[in-house]
């Protein structure tokens, strides 16, 4: 008996993991029977992802989300958009109601391998910094010292500045608070001269100051932050595409493809730009998708420069210096494999 059990209980194994592997791959046959894409991302942060009084969702999480439509599509427009407050941030992909979260938690391995979760590739680097007051004439971190700070500690912000200014051989005092949404109140009260968080909750911050001319994001980030699309696992197909469309808008950065030479460039000879473009190689039928999938993104939303210049630029009246989110080639750190 139990060796006719043992055969069938391997059968039952192996027709159940049959049964359940595919259903993590298949993420675009869902979109498109779907016919919308459903993009998240955590915690609403100015510049990242903001509602008007109308409802409507707006910034650089929200364009990346436009642009995977475009790619998947041809048209940016077919997204339903939803951003998580709180560690809400694994949970709503791997049950399916989101697609992908354009901005999770920064990566980190114990994210990257827990959940049912993968990290595609970084889209922001960030990192804690710091915020002053124009009029402390203050131009880099290595230049505080005998300086009160406003810190949430919650993530180790202050182990990081106990290291920063014990390295520095400088001083600071700690005005910790629980929440990050204390800093601003705090900081506009005078309780503390200083700010320090993630440079892009100072931003934020930043933005909802009076006249945020007056105040600045110091240079320097005393801790490292990758942040970028999260997808569920074992769908290496979905994982490719939200991978190779964001590294379209970076390499059409450097290549010089922009929204608004697009369709001026059909005639190119640079093999990089008709890559892009999709006239030289098919690189979307591996992925199941157009040719022209990379251009459909980029003329939706532009490259990576136009993106980040829309939510992070002179224009916004908060701009924030593009640091390590630069290109490679000009001192940053982001960079895409090449297209071919």
């Amino acid at each position: 008996m139990l060796r006719l059990l043992k055969p069938l209980l391997i059968l039952v194994a192996m027709a159940n993991a049959v049964a359940v592997a595919p259903a993590g791959a298949q993420t675009l046959d869902a979109v498109r029977e779907r016919g919308f894409l459903i993009c998240g991302s955590s915690n609403p942060l100015a510049g990242f992802s903001q509602q008007d009084i109308d409802g409507r969702w707006s910034g650089f999480d929200v364009d990346l989300c436009r642009a995977l439509a475009a790619a998947i599509f041809g048209n940016p427009d077919l997204i339903e958009f939803r951003s998580y407050r709180g560690e809400a941030r694994f949970a709503p992909l791997e049950t399916g109601a989101v697609d992908v979260f354009m901005r999770n938690g920064a990566w980190t391995m114990g994210r990257d391998i827990r959940y049912g979760a993968r990290y595609v590739a970084p889209a922001f680097y960030d990192g804690q910094a710091f915020l002053v007051p124009q009029s402390m004439g203050v131009v880099s971190a290595y230049e505080l010292d005998d300086v009160s700070i406003c810190v949430a500690d919650s993530y180790g912000e202050i182990e990081a500045l106990d290291e920063f200014f014990f390295l520095n051989q400088t001083s600071y005092r700690a005005v910790a608070y629980e929440d990050v949404a204390d800093l601003a109140t705090a900081y506009r009260s005078g309780l503390c001269q200083v700010i320090s968080a993630s440079g892009r909750q100072l931003q934020a911050i930043r933005r909802e100051l009076a006249d945020p001319a007056q105040h600045r994001v110091l240079p320097e980030r005393i801790s490292k932050e990758a942040l970028g699309p999260v997808v569920r696992g074992q769908d290496d197909q979905w994982f490719q595409i939200v991978r190779w469309m964001l590294f379209a808008l970076i390499e059409a950065e450097e290549v010089g493809v922009t929204s608004l030479n697009i369709d001026s460039l059909s005639a190119a000879r640079t093999p990089a730009v008709r890559r892009i473009l999709g006239v030289e190689g098919d690189y979307g039928a591996a992925l199941g998708l157009r040719p022209t999938f990379m251009a459909d993104a980029i003329r939706a939303v532009g490259n990576y420069s136009e993106l980040y210049d829309r939510h992070f630029g002179p224009q916004t009246g908060a701009a924030m210096l593009r640091g390590q989110n630069a290109l490679w080639a000009n001192g940053g750190l982001l960079y895409a494999p090449p297209i071919r």
